[in-house]
């Protein structure tokens, strides 16, 4: 196989191989894909580097212990290095016959080849004329700059093709790049060595409502008249614009990103509606509009019909990215994106790009899923799309209805996500549906309203719930314990985590932040070193507690991630050990108790091939409730042990890695819980308290 492959990359031209450097494939056996068998030391003997890798179905030729092949997931490794390595490695492979490492990690290979141009050319591509093509290059920005982008320049322009390459992204070590060429010179542009994939680049969607935007008759609508709830709350949406003068705009600011066209009136609709939506959720006519909890930036990043416009895409990105990179923000909602579904093996620029700016701080992002729901599920149309996929952002869908009962609004877009990132989308709220369409302010600015429906208005009306717990707990809480929030108080549902993520999130803002007499909830915020572990109690009585006890955990945490290993794209992970009795150990000469499966009890939405791949462990987001007998409770505590990798390899990290653990306790037959464990606790729980006051549902 290797001097097969080796005879490919031999017959590439020069010119596609920078520096005379040419990229292998090779597939791990599925036995072999853990961290501890990277095969580090042959890469380093041969000369070649891992510049990437994706997850890959195969049937390997044979299983340990006499096991039958079946088909599993494993991992396929690209290598980049130079060709006259590559030569003396496939003439020197038949005499190595030594025990070193390097000969070990020649064990852990099922197959090697060289990547085909074929290979590399993603979805159906025009047979003719000038198409806009997106090229994802193997290398990271330091490279890209220094050699790979002039060399790819240079490639092209020996195919006959003149490209600025002006619209490129980095993330990792990939290189996203605009490019338009002729459609039927698709295969030699991918010849080039350093290229991954290419595709011919996906419209800019912007969420069109499901349900047609019209004046309803209705009674006339009165604004508030006060100012948000917090004004030092910082949201941003990234939509069509507002238009100057509108009532939105006592609390909405509108903001022209840099280099930005003309309005677009049917764009600047959908702004005003996904703005009303994060100012006021779904407008209910019969009652007074409540005051809003916070202000907002609007930034207009949409100036033409971008359905019309191929080249609109990294446009958009790069407004975003930009004021991102410029700003800090606590909130951020973006119903827009790629008119593209994800896919398992690729992150696309959008997902990498975001992704690796929210890692790097505080900011809770809604990202609307799609509605596209109710397109092909066997060719995968209706997935979630592009980039409600990010594992730092959450993604939402849409309900049918703000009450009970209800189900996703069939538009919505289902997961699951990628691997690690199963669980999406994370939440959904009311979006409107036919029968009940989401109201929202009309365009002119009168009183009346407009019916519309999409996730572009559940996804704000979701974070507008964010918005509200951080009106009222301020600085007590950061976003990344909001997330949690958020997720751990969802109203649960029969449906499929495909359909619905946990649930929809709570209907009112008492729901998250009160607590019944036989409840306590417990936020836990704090930093973690790597291969460190950290002991979160989980708070009960002195007394035995009689009955059933429901114990809810929800952990939450931010993680910088490697798009060019898609399998392995989260580069933190927590193992999470449940201990129900501190006195209980099978082994006297043990120094911590015994555990017990809580989260593991959350793992039957996922496949076979997830477990074996242990992808549960690298999910940025872990939920379950569990219910136990009071007397098999004493000092319950979750251990946290922080896990790191970097591009599928061990790694320790120097900064310490953020998270947010929630944890209710729940004895029906304990009414006054609350107040044991506030006295139990006092010197270690503090109370949180509103900093304004909470409006109690009645």
């Amino acid at each position: 196989m290797l001097a097969r492959a080796v005879s490919l990359v031999d017959e590439l031209p020069a010119i596609a191989c920078p520096d005379d450097k040419a990229v292998l494939s090779i597939v791990l056996n599925p036995e072999y894909i853990a961290k501890s068998f990277y095969p580090k030391e042959l890469f380093q003997r041969v000369g070649v580097e891992a510049i990437g890798s994706k997850t890959r179905s195969i049937t390997p030729q044979k299983r340990s212990l006499g096991r039958p092949p079946e088909e599993t997931l494993t991992t396929e490794i690209f290598v980049m290095g130079p060709r006259a390595s590559l030569r003396s490695w496939s003439a020197g492979l038949p005499h190595w016959n030594d025990t070193s490492g390097a000969m070990h990690g020649i064990i852990s290979i099922e197959e090697i080849g060289a990547p085909d141009a074929e290979d590399k050319l993603k979805g159906d591509l025009p047979e003719a004329g000038d198409v806009t093509f997106e090229v994802v290059l193997h290398t990271d920005e330091l490279l890209g700059e220094q050699k790979i982008v002039h060399a790819f320049r240079s490639y092209l322009s020996e195919l006959g093709i003149e490209a600025p390459m002006e619209k490129r992204f980095y993330a990792g070590g990939l290189c996203f790049v605009e490019l338009t060429a002729p459609a039927d010179q698709a295969e030699d542009i991918a010849t080039f060595t350093a290229v991954r994939a290419l595709r011919q680049m996906p419209t800019l969607r912007i969420l069109r409502p499901t349900v047609r935007a019209a004046a309803t008759p209705s009674p006339q609508i009165q604004y508030p008249s006060e100012a948000a709830m917090d004004p030092t709350i910082r949201v941003a949406i990234f939509d069509g614009g507002l238009p100057d003068n509108h009532p939105l705009t006592s609390w909405a600011t509108p903001i022209d990103t840099t280099g930005i066209g003309g309005a677009h009136d049917d764009l600047r609709r959908h702004g005003v509606h996904v703005t009303s939506a994060f100012l006021f959720g779904h407008i209910d006519p019969t009652k007074p509009l409540a005051r809003p909890y916070a202000p907002v930036e609007h930034f207009r990043v949409l100036d033409t019909d971008p359905s019309q416009d191929p080249e609109g895409l990294y446009e958009v990105l790069y407004r975003i990215d930009q004021t991102l990179l410029g700003r800090q923000f606590d909130l951020v909602n973006i119903s827009l994106g790629p008119r593209l579904p994800i896919e398992d093996d690729d992150v696309h620029a959008w997902t990498a790009v975001l992704d690796d700016r929210l890692a790097r701080n505080d900011t809770l992002a809604t990202i609307a899923v799609g509605n596209d729901g109710e397109r092909d599920a066997a060719l995968g149309f209706n997935r979630i799309q592009v980039p409600s996929d990010c594992v730092n952002a959450m993604a939402v869908g849409a309900a049918d209805s703000p009450d009970k009962p209800w189900a996703r609004a069939t538009y919505s877009s289902v997961g699951p996500g990628r691997s690690p990132g199963l669980i999406k989308p994370d939440l959904v709220d009311f979006g409107g549906s036919l029968q009940r369409p989401f109201l929202v302010a009309s365009l002119d600015g009168s009183p009346q309203l407009e019916v519309t429906g999409g996730t572009s208005f559940a996804a704000p009306s979701l974070l507008r719930m964010a918005a509200g717990v951080k009106a009222h707990l301020g600085a007590n809480v950061d976003m990344l314990a909001i997330r949690a929030l958020l997720i751990h108080t969802a109203e649960e549902s029969a449906l499929s985590a495909e359909e619905v993520g946990r649930g929809r999130v709570a209907r009112n803002i008492d729901d998250i932040l009160l607590c019944d007499d036989d409840t306590v909830r417990v936020i836990y915020q704090g930093t973690i070193p790597a291969r460190s572990y950290v002991r979160a109690p989980i708070p009960v009585p002195f007394e035995e507690m009689p009955g059933k006890v429901q114990i809810t955990a929800t952990i939450c945490y931010k993680t910088l991630t490697d798009p060019h290993h898609p399998g392995n794209y989260t580069r933190a992970g927590l193992e999470i050990a449940f201990r129900p009795k501190d006195d209980k150990r099978k082994d006297d000469e043990k120094l911590h108790a015994d555990t017990q499966s809580f989260f593991g009890k959350a793992q039957k939405g996922l496949t076979e091939g997830d477990l074996r791949r242990d992808a549960w462990k690298w999910e940025n987001t872990l939920h379950a409730s569990v219910g136990f007998l009071g007397k098999s409770l004493r000092n319950p505590t979750f251990d946290i042990h922080y896990n790191a990798r970097l591009e599928s390899r061990d790694f320790a990290p120097e900064d310490e890695l953020r998270y947010a653990l929630i944890v209710s306790v729940k004895a029906k037959r304990v009414s006054d819980l609350y107040d044991q464990i506030v006295r139990k606790y006092q010197t270690q729980l503090e109370p949180l308290r509103p900093v304004v006051d909470i409006p109690i549902r009645t």
